[in-house]
């Protein structure tokens, strides 16, 4: 290879414009170290040992990973297989890349401390604190998040759907680590799920998400929906399963008009004017679909996960939401809808 064989490749991988290397163009990846390195660190033992890994790095690797919906091993194969994401990452041929475990471990340890949800907040307030999220209009809505499937007989299922674990689990700790016993089935429109749920609340004018929230499959939508919004919402649209005596009551006591689409009841059909109403909220609803689409599809089927339990779903969940603004955010500045910050 000659000395800037390497260089020449590059550029023309470039000039393809790859997603990530967009997110390089105008992502200030620094503003999220100091949290990192704050909930993360330890006190060295010894000046001995090999130096560890960037933890900004490390952060743009689960950032890919999320962005791709790529496992451990497929994130470390394909680092080293593809230039754009080397490039990415700031690596050059032949600088040493985080083997599978090593990014395990650090998935795991952002899971332990929630740091999934401080680094979303952070970048979130960056936008509001630019006027970016004016937050004159709010969405809410929920998505499946569907994981694999557990082979359980039925008693272990009557056990975990009681909130217990079962006894076979208890005894057998390598068993235990691989059964998920906070996931639950439900059923939506004949259709049986099981996982978990992704709550959020998105910004009505840029699509952006700016609160979450991670629950069984199985609760409600509207249960949650006091988590997802707070007296900064001034207008809030959603779909009929929002809509009760309970949250109109505290929408008003929280000065937040709602526009939440009325439903009909049985021998009761809704007046022209809620048709009305309805038709209007829900062209502007309707745009919190768009999140969840791109997140199936520009986003490689990322309401898929593959890990086991609550706290380390709600990690990579709110990895997810951070990487779905990321992108978003870079489609806004390209679309010359928002300006750098």
């Amino acid at each position: 290879m000659g000395l800037f064989d390497y260089e020449f490749q590059l550029e023309k991988i470039k000039a393809h414009q790859p997603p990530l290397q967009k997110l390089n163009a105008i992502i200030d990846w620094e503003m999220f170290r100091e949290p990192i390195e704050k909930a993360l660190h330890k006190e060295p033992k010894s000046n001995a040992g090999a130096k560890g890994y960037d933890k900004v790095l490390m952060f743009k690797i689960l950032i890919l990973q999320r962005y791709y919906n790529l496992s451990d091993a497929q994130t470390e194969f394909q680092i080293k297989d593809r230039l754009s994401f080397m490039d990415f990452l700031g690596l050059r041929m032949g600088d040493k890349v985080p083997d599978e475990k090593t990014i395990w471990l650090f998935k795991d340890e952002l899971s332990k401390v929630d740091l999934a949800q401080t680094l979303f907040d952070t970048f979130t307030q960056k936008m509001m604190d630019n006027g970016i999220i004016a937050k004159e209009g709010s969405i809410v809505d929920a998505s499946f998040v569907t994981i694999p499937k557990q082979r359980n007989t039925r008693e272990e299922n009557k056990q975990i759907k009681a909130g217990e674990i079962p006894k076979g689990f208890e005894g057998n700790p390598h068993k235990k680590a691989q059964k998920d016993c906070d996931a639950r089935w439900t059923k939506k429109n004949n259709q049986r799920e099981y996982g978990y749920k992704d709550h959020i609340n998105s910004d009505q004018k840029t699509k952006l998400i700016t609160k979450y929230t991670v629950t069984p499959a199985s609760t409600h939508d509207s249960q949650v929906l006091e988590d997802l919004i707070d007296e900064s919402d001034r207008i809030l649209y959603a779909d009929s399963a929002y809509k009760s005596e309970e949250i109109e009551t505290y929408l008003k006591e929280k000065n937040i008009k709602g526009k939440i689409i009325k439903r009909k009841y049985r021998n009761t059909p809704l007046k022209a004017a809620n048709h009305k109403a309805n038709y209007k909220h829900s062209k502007t609803r309707v745009r919190v679909e768009h999140i969840f689409g791109t997140l199936t599809s520009q986003m490689y089927n990322a309401l898929h996960l593959k890990a086991i339990g609550l706290t380390r779903i709600s990690s990579l969940v709110g990895l997810m939401n951070l990487t779905y603004n990321l992108v978003r955010y870079e489609q806004l500045v390209r679309l010359q809808k928002v300006k750098v910050i």
